[in-house]
């Protein structure tokens, strides 16, 4: 059984001095690989940095909603650049996305467009951060043409939405909070979407499952996750791990091993 944290922000500074043993940890917990987002050009070459020093991480380069106000445009020039070049640990743009609870949803949309549209120019996959704005996530990416893969990570809305982004390509990333029993609108909706559309991730040190407090959340858990999710879908195990380690080989263009 293979598991991935497909969102991971392993380069905080909680994982500082333990990121070797952590990382050993969660290799024998069944963890094989995990991505790293990058949410500013401030911490791209931290990012970067991190990936480079430890054997399967990966990393994702973007400008989160939060942090808009702190770039120029001449950001998206260099976010360009690197996700041009040819490390094979870049597997994606990322995290971008909107937010309705932290700043202006006005400033955030074309940073957010922007980067819809490089994703798509680029043919690299996107991975999403949507606070409440599921419906203009899903508007953008229809009116920008974007095609390619998406992962809208950390997912709590309704079932409705979800199918919507399904629908347009998008996979759902399913984290620490179906494992909290008052989160019955996620658990319902990930208990219904095809198993296709469903990818495992931590958003570590962020997002805990039960019983993990707040900013002490680890790739280790990962495994909690999966056992929540297996309590609320229908497929054996194996079944549901062995699509889940395609689905997101597929989200990041990774070879599948036959």
């Amino acid at each position: 059984m293979e598991l991935v944290d497909a969102h991971c922000h392993f380069d905080f500074p909680e994982f500082d001095g333990q990121r070797e043993r952590v990382l050993d940890q969660t290799r024998d917990a069944g963890v094989s690989r995990l991505v790293i987002p990058g949410v500013d050009r401030q911490n791209w070459e931290r990012v970067i940095a991190t990936a480079a020093s430890l054997p399967g991480v990966s990393y994702c380069l973007g400008i989160h909603p939060w942090f808009v106000d702190e770039h120029q445009q001449d950001d998206l020039v260099v976010l360009e650049a690197l996700l041009s070049g040819q490390d094979r640990r870049c597997v994606g743009l990322g995290e971008c996305g909107l937010d309705r609870l932290r700043g202006e949803l006005s400033s955030q949309i074309p940073w957010f467009e922007a980067q819809v549209d490089l994703a798509g120019r680029l043919g690299r996959s996107l991975v999403i951060h949507s606070v409440r704005t599921h419906d203009e996530i899903h508007g953008i990416l229809r009116a920008r043409g974007f095609h390619g893969k998406a992962l809208v990570h950390g997912f709590s809305g309704s079932y409705q939405q979800a199918r919507k982004l399904v629908d347009l390509g998008c996979y759902i990333g399913v984290g620490g909070v179906i494992t909290h029993p008052r989160a019955k609108k996620t658990r319902d909706t990930v208990a219904r979407l095809p198993l296709e559309a469903l990818v495992l991730e931590t958003d570590a040190p962020d997002m805990p499952p039960e019983g993990v407090r707040k900013g002490a959340n680890s790739p280790v858990f990962l495994p909690r996750i999966f056992s929540a999710l297996a309590g609320l879908r229908h497929e054996n195990a194996d079944q549901l791990a062995g699509q889940l380690r395609d689905n997101v080989y597929r989200l990041y263009d990774w070879k599948l091993q036959v």
